[in-house]
């Protein structure tokens, strides 16, 4: 094996030059090989976890316009819309019905509603309806700030008191400030996406972070994204999970690449390996399907993240209930367990 992922499993942390080495020049069966091993020493055991939570899309409407986003909608537009209390309610009790006793919720940047809006939402979906709630991108928090002048802090502390529990790592896609552009000059710089996250972590929301390739970003840049995550870790430690995605094909607007399975699962490996300071590596059914996602429970990853009730994003190639999730797990040879999203 590559004297560098045997040094790494031992315990000493990659450089971002070795890191870079290792993506360009291994052998991606001894990545993976070196990712299982680290998955087992980090998380040891057989288990591997999944969780059950629904997405509610509150709107589309959305001013930021990504690339490569087929979802968002101008506000005069006639297929534009916004959930009202009733709507996300009945959603909710749908999700509940099914086994789910969670709620993601995500939206566009809808300069339209006010803080009340998303606080009551809060509150019905905590206090009434009696789930945890995980919400909000980077962008939606700093622009929902921004729209009712207020701080990031003050509004963490207002969300956190209306129910709010948790912040995903949505809309990093890649940390590299030249693929920003590319993907969405109107989103957060990479350094500025992390310090959001850091604040919130500070307040006690954790959450996870992904990564999403498959463009024209290169490997200097992955590796740079890696970089970054892993630096806002060392200094608020609320990164839960790392999930590796790659791009949808949704619009001509954006330029998309095949990704092969291995190529994947070589990333997914040295995830497992750059991140040691995140404890959970979470393979993406929903985006890569069961097959790679089963290969994926063995380079690195400990998590399926499934079941996902409702996506309006992405094509959702995973399970849908969970005994499907527990089935999965089994079938790959593991012992399932049911954690939260923030992995209680």
């Amino acid at each position: 094996m590559n004297s560098l992922l045997k040094k790494t499993i031992d315990g000493t942390r990659l450089t971002p030059a070795e890191a870079l080495d290792i993506l360009k020049n291994a052998p991606w069966t001894e990545v993976v090989q070196a990712g299982d091993a680290m998955r087992h020493r980090i998380n040891p055991g057989n288990k591997v976890g999944y969780t059950a939570f629904r997405i509610i899309n509150y709107t589309n409407v959305c001013e930021i316009t990504c690339s490569f986003c087929s979802f968002c909608r101008p506000a005069h537009s006639p297929e534009a819309y916004v959930l009202n209390l009733d709507e996300i309610r009945q959603k909710t009790i749908e999700a509940k019905a099914r086994g789910a006793d969670q709620i993601f919720l995500q939206g566009g940047v809808n300069q339209a509603l006010p803080l009340s809006y998303y606080t009551d939402i809060l509150k019905m979906l905590t206090q009434e309806m009696g789930v945890k709630v995980r919400g909000f991108s980077p962008v939606e928090l700093v622009r929902i700030a921004v729209f009712n002048r207020i701080s990031l802090d003050e509004l963490l502390d207002i969300f956190k008191a209306a129910g709010l529990s948790s912040v995903p790592g949505a809309g990093a896609e890649i940390l590299s400030d030249r693929m920003r552009q590319i993907l969405s000059p109107k989103k957060l710089p990479a350094q500025v996406w992390c310090d959001t996250l850091a604040a919130c972590h500070k307040k006690g929301l954790p959450g996870s972070a992904n990564i999403v390739f498959g463009s024209v970003e290169t490997p200097e840049e992955i590796i740079e994204h890696l970089e970054y995550v892993r630096k806002t870790q060392d200094i608020a430690s609320g990164f839960k999970s790392f999930v590796v995605w790659t791009f949808q094909p949704q619009t001509d607007k954006f330029p998309i690449r095949h990704v092969r399975g291995d190529e994947y699962l070589k990333l997914l490996a040295l995830s497992r390996l750059y991140l040691d300071n995140i404890p959970h590596i979470e393979v993406s059914l929903l985006g890569m399907g069961l097959s790679l996602g089963e290969l994926g429970l063995h380079a690195g990853a400990d998590d399926i993240n499934s079941i996902v009730i409702e996506e309006n994003v992405l094509q959702n190639h995973g399970l849908t209930t969970i005994e499907q999730a527990e089935d999965f797990i089994k079938n790959a040879g593991f012992i399932p367990y049911r954690r939260t999203l923030n992995f209680d």
